[in-house]
């Protein structure tokens, strides 16, 4: 029987011993690759297509994103309308999303309905055909939504840092423009989405409560479409040579929106998992020091973060906030300031434990329920990477010394290479 009268012991979440449960892979007859985690205890389930048609395929702009957006509204058979109503009847949900090396459709339903999904999602795969009319209503209704939000300091200011740190021709700096939108012909859509969904690769993530007739259910639905191989284009960085910019975007704003950023490896690089503690330590998380400073201490942003740019071929470090006009510029000598205390003192233990409990808590959530583990399982098979990643970031959390840390500072947190840029 429970003890109820006595609290259970305290545990840092340093000392827990996370595992991530294992997938199941099963490999249709066309070599299609399904990763597959069957967990949870509700009668719910999620498959997701993805596919190498990401934005370093397309030859013009906005031709990748506008194919993913259009794949659900229409085909040869079947309306927009008659499309969505279709997922609605059955209490599921269909979504897309395009990326920089690929896009996906996910579908998130009741286990008991996933044989009356599959086969309309199918035809979405085979059969899309990209009405005239629905792409008239994207191009109206995208280029009224940029419109929008190019009123906005932190969009702009999303697009400027990313071409300085990028290019404005690499896939992770590329923006779009009305004019461009204007610009998108059918024939182009058509012409993609035959090369990289009709005949494409394609690799499947399924999680949740799966039925026992999984692997022959995928078999028959998508074990016949075509699986060539695609190479993901390698990229090369064109930096920008101005380190420093201030864009007046908006002159009756009351705020500015910062961002201070420099290149940074891919998860490949050794530093990378050691780098993630030194970025929770410095902006990643509410506890941060840059958290405590600018937003605590000197009240000048409600909040300011720094991360690790969750791209596959290249990365970068990346501060972001908003701050009132009148003191964006001593929130960035304040961002300056707290580089160098990393640079020239090491962490004391406490602030150091703080961080890995926040860390392997944080792991900890991820892997609470099927949809998670299979989102981890995903970063690491995109990535290229191994199981032993997982367990390698894990021990990296927990071990990091503070020297380590301090020296990681001195490598990667100097001024001069960081890109400073303020919208207003």
């Amino acid at each position: 029987m429970t003890d109820r009268k006595n609290a259970p012991a305290i545990v840092d979440a340093v000392n827990f011993k996370l595992n991530l449960k294992p997938y199941q892979q099963i490999i249709l007859k066309n070599g299609v690759k399904v990763y597959a985690v069957d967990a949870g205890a509700e009668e719910v389930m999620s498959v997701e297509w993805v596919f190498y048609a990401g934005n370093c395929f397309e030859e013009k702009n906005l031709v990748a994103a506008t194919t993913n957006f259009l794949l659900r509204n229409g085909t040869s058979s079947k309306t927009a309308f008659q499309i969505n109503e279709h997922f609605e009847y059955y209490g599921s949900y269909l979504n897309r999303g395009c990326f920089n090396e690929t896009s996906t459709i996910t579908l998130h339903c009741l286990t008991k309905h996933i044989n009356e999904l599959l086969p309309v999602v199918k035809e979405l795969i085979i059969d899309s055909t990209m009405p005239q009319e629905e792409l008239d209503i994207f191009i109206q209704n995208s280029k009224q939504r940029l419109k929008v939000n190019l009123k906005k300091s932190d969009f702009v200011a999303g697009r400027l840092i990313d071409i300085s740190l990028y290019g404005k021709d690499h896939p992770y700096g590329k923006f779009s423009t009305a004019e461009e939108f204007d610009a998108l012909q059918r024939e182009q859509l058509l012409e993609f989405y035959k090369k990289f969904y009709q005949q494409g690769k394609l690799v499947m993530f399924v999680a949740g409560k799966l039925p026992p007739d999984l692997g022959k259910l995928l078999e028959q639905h998508f074990g016949d479409l075509p699986n060539n191989p695609i190479e993901v284009k390698q990229t090369s960085l064109q930096p920008g040579k101005e380190k420093k910019s201030r864009v007046t975007n908006d002159p009756d704003g009351v705020q500015g929106s910062v961002r201070i950023a420099r290149p940074f490896p891919n998860r490949h690089h050794p530093d990378f998992l050691k780098v993630q503690v030194l970025n929770v330590l410095f902006g990643g998380y509410f506890g941060s020091r840059l958290m405590s400073n600018i937003r605590e201490d000197k009240g000048y942003t409600y909040g300011i973060h720094s991360y690790l740019q969750n791209h596959i071929q290249h990365s970068a470090w990346m501060i972001n906030t908003e701050a009132g006009k009148d003191v964006c510029e001593a929130t960035i000598a304040e961002v300056y300031k707290e580089m160098k205390d990393l640079r020239e003192k090491p962490v004391d233990e406490e602030e150091l434990l703080l961080v890995r409990n926040y860390m392997m808590g944080s792991i900890l959530g991820d892997l609470d329920g099927p949809f998670q583990i299979i989102a981890r399982w995903k970063n690491i098979i995109l990535n290229d990477l191994t199981e032993q990643y997982f367990y390698d970031s894990i021990n990296t959390f927990k071990t990091i010394s503070a020297i380590e840390l301090q020296s990681l500072a001195q490598k990667y947190l100097d001024p001069e290479d960081f890109y400073e840029l303020v919208v207003l």
